[in-house]
């Protein structure tokens, strides 16, 4: 390993980054356990959700793309029922955005409950009597039924609205609005089930009473969120520290000047970039990375475009709610890791009825070798679709690098 120093060429923050993010860390060499998965959190400290499923859910594929193939049940249970085997790992909760964090990191989300209070768009004022009402109801119905779906609880509460409804999101009922809000506030967490549906808990029950009732200050909580941040990243500008756990400007801005006084942070030029950043005093520079990795588009590598347009000089937007017909490179869009650069990009789709991972379309990177992409590409396409539980690998016409994966998964067999 190499020393940092105080001036960085773009290509050693690119291994700082890999090596934080847990890209040189070893495969394992068996069934992955409990305790790889804790590995991976000590490098990405949390797994943002989304709902989209096209693929695969986003909180999945940070494991996969770096332990490689896995049960993902053992996700599911280290963020589902808590035993005294296997103490509950994860709850979710509001850090980059809806993530799943370790449970250990609650009280440092205090402030940020304290903020969400009337929810994360609600203003600073008192709530209506009525909602006041409502959320003392849903907290004593939970305590009575358990972990339970918006539909439950109106259902048990007797506020089921009648009439078609839109969709879930946009035909929102009071009892499940006041349940987001109450999540927000800190009051509930949820465990995900059928479908990926919330099923609300008193955050008491998920985190335990102890942690939930734990209290840190704001400043060293935003502190402490800030230090972990630079762990995660390895190399970063004041604002990629402020995103990861999206901060408050004021607040970040001064637990960055904390850290730096106390030698938690160091500051660094780094060769390309046009503002001061910080490494870990403790990072690592290896000589090289050698790691391929198909990688969510909520990846916590890639999912702050204007770094990762740094780091990698690879602009990447996701395109899912853009129109069909103005889509450059697709719906649901994979950057994918060859080492060093992001070598490529993959629209991907999980097309179960036909058993199959297709290909939607296949773009290289500029500058890249594109036989060599392939050949890697490849074979990591069918480690994706046999954990999936799919038989094989579809690549359509769309992207010039389509030929070549063809090629390259025929070649294979």
């Amino acid at each position: 390993m190499a020393r940092i120093g105080d001036r960085l060429s773009i290509e050693r923050a690119r291994r700082i980054a890999l090596t934080a993010q847990g890209f040189t860390d070893p495969l394992p060499s068996g069934p992955v356990t409990r305790r790889h998965l804790q590995r991976v959190l000590a490098r990405t400290r949390f797994l943002q959700m989304d709902s989209v499923s096209i693929a695969v859910r986003a909180h999945y594929m940070p494991l996969f793309s770096r332990l490689g193939p896995y049960d993902r049940d053992l996700l599911d249970r280290a963020a589902g029922e808590s035993t005294a085997r296997a103490p509950r790992l994860l709850a979710e909760y509001w850090a980059h955005e809806a993530a799943l964090i370790p449970v250990q990191d609650w009280p440092l989300f205090g402030w940020r409950m304290a903020d969400y209070r009337f929810g994360r768009y609600g203003s600073a004022v008192d709530e209506p009597a009525e909602r006041t009402a409502l959320r003392a109801e849903i907290a004593t119905a939970i305590d009575d039924l358990g972990p339970s779906t918006g539909g439950e609880l109106e259902e048990y509460l007797g506020r089921r609205r009648e009439g078609p409804r839109r969709g879930t999101w946009w035909d929102r009922s009071e009892v499940k609005h006041v349940c987001e809000v109450m999540l927000a506030a800190g009051e509930l967490s949820a465990i995900r089930r059928g479908g990926f549906n919330r099923h609300y808990d008193l955050a008491a029950n998920i985190v335990g009473p102890e942690i939930a009732a734990t209290v840190i200050d704001r400043d060293v909580a935003i502190r402490t969120l800030v230090g972990k941040a630079i762990g995660a990243l390895g190399v970063a500008t004041e604002t990629d520290l402020r995103d990861y756990y999206r901060l408050p400007v004021a607040d970040a801005r001064s637990a960055v000047a904390d850290l730096v006084d106390s030698g938690d942070l160091v500051s660094v030029e780094v060769e390309g970039w046009d503002r001061p950043a910080f490494v870990d005093p403790g990072a690592t520079v290896p000589r090289r990375v050698e790691r391929s990795a198909l990688l969510a588009p909520f990846d916590p590598l890639v999912f702050f475009r204007p770094r990762l347009l740094r780091l990698f000089d690879t602009h990447y937007r996701i395109e899912i709610y853009v129109p069909e017909h103005k889509r450059v490179h697709g719906y649901y869009v994979f950057p994918y890791l060859l080492d060093e650069t992001i070598a490529a990009r993959v629209d991907l789709k999980a097309e179960r009825a036909d058993g199959v991972l297709a290909v939607l379309g296949a773009f290289a990177e500029e500058g890249v070798d594109r036989a060599h992409v392939a050949t890697a590409l490849a074979a990591d396409l069918r480690s994706m679709a046999t954990w999936l539980g799919l038989d094989g690998v579809r690549v359509g016409h769309r992207g010039d690098l389509a030929p070549g994966l063809r090629a390259a998964l025929r070649s294979a067999g």
